[in-house]
């Protein structure tokens, strides 16, 4: 799914969003991710999910600087304002 993903920015598609779950199969995860699609598109946001407590982008109980993360479960209407805040440079 990560390789997936960069062959889509690599191809040139337009996004503004990259939503990640932060664990994902395949050997790369969220993290690695957005630090590769940032690589290679500078102005893209990056909202992540997880359902764990403690994962790639949590330390010490506090999220990596920057970094907008909406726990699982959630509701339509939480991801709909995650998504409008990452969009609109707000934390989460």
């Amino acid at each position: 799914m990560p390789a997936e993903a960069l062959q889509l920015l690599d191809d040139g598609g337009e996004f503004d969003l990259l939503f990640t779950d932060v664990i994902m199969p395949g050997g790369m995860n969220g993290r690695r991710l957005a630090d590769e699609a940032a690589r290679r598109r500078p102005a893209i946001r990056v909202l992540f999910t997880s359902g764990y407590t403690e994962d790639g982008i949590v330390h010490h109980g506090r999220l990596d600087p920057g970094v907008v993360r909406l726990s699982k479960p959630y509701r339509k209407i939480e991801l709909a304002r995650h998504v409008r805040a990452v969009l609109d440079g707000q934390p989460g």
